[in-house]
């Protein structure tokens, strides 16, 4: 008898982080669904629903649309959706830009981390995308970390809460990664600096950070826990 597929459902799956994350997911033997707000992907086989993250009732249709749609509850949950501002000192910083990074960044992962605690099936997992700024201090950069250090600090207590139904919740903190949102706004000078905090004196590549993503939805990730994986080239 043929096993039947895992279901992944990757919010925010649409570019960067979260387009390789569906593909590295797919290839991992799941059938994948994922969410956007301005554009999905070219055509593929994975499924794609529009949703606001800040909207719970559309967080909340994109699993019941899941189900729907593959015939059985999502086994493997991604939250990535989430924004950058222009960075700033926080004594200058633009209060309407925090409030955009809380509504986003914190109540849409909220949003997102609560609707999967109701809903993924027994024994599966669920995993968060934050930073490896929540480590390390970069001038500019504490209103977006501290955004996701809330995030971690929601897994954290999720992984103790959620365990005895056998569901893992982890957190994936990449450091610099070649993606729109770490290009926009920068100089070759201020990516050139980025890529010098790591040893390997280059920044990551989204499917890198993917890879750890996949990892944490596989049967060979089934002792990790509550943790914060960084995949940052030895940047902290």
């Amino acid at each position: 008898m043929t096993q039947k597929k895992k279901i992944a459902l990757v919010f925010g799956g649409s570019r960067g982080i979260g387009a390789a994350c569906v593909q590295a997911l797919a290839e991992g033997g799941f059938d994948v669904a994922y969410t956007y707000v301005a554009s999905p992907l070219p055509a593929g086989a994975a499924r794609a629903y529009r949703v606001d993250v800040e909207e719970p009732e559309q967080v909340a249709q994109a699993f019941a649309d899941a189900a729907r749609d593959f015939g059985a509850p999502v086994d493997c949950v991604v939250a990535n959706a989430g924004i950058g501002v222009p960075p700033g000192p926080v004594a200058q910083f633009d209060p309407a830009s925090f409030r955009k990074l809380v509504e986003v960044n914190i109540v849409g992962a909220f949003n997102v981390l609560r609707e999967a605690g109701q809903r993924v099936a027994d024994g599966g997992s669920i995993i968060a995308i934050t930073t490896s700024m929540v480590r390390h201090a970069t001038p500019g950069f504490g209103p977006y970390a501290g955004s996701k250090a809330a995030v971690e600090c929601l897994v954290r207590s999720m992984a103790k809460e959620i365990a005895p139904r056998g569901v893992r919740v982890n957190a994936v903190a990449p450091g610099p990664v070649d993606t729109d949102l770490f290009r926009a706004g920068k100089t070759e000078e201020a990516k050139q600096r980025s890529a010098a905090l790591s040893p390997f004196n280059r920044i990551g590549t989204p499917k890198e950070v993917a890879a750890v993503v996949g990892f944490l939805a596989s049967e060979n990730a089934s002792w990790v826990h509550g943790q914060v994986v960084q995949p940052n080239g030895g940047w902290v």
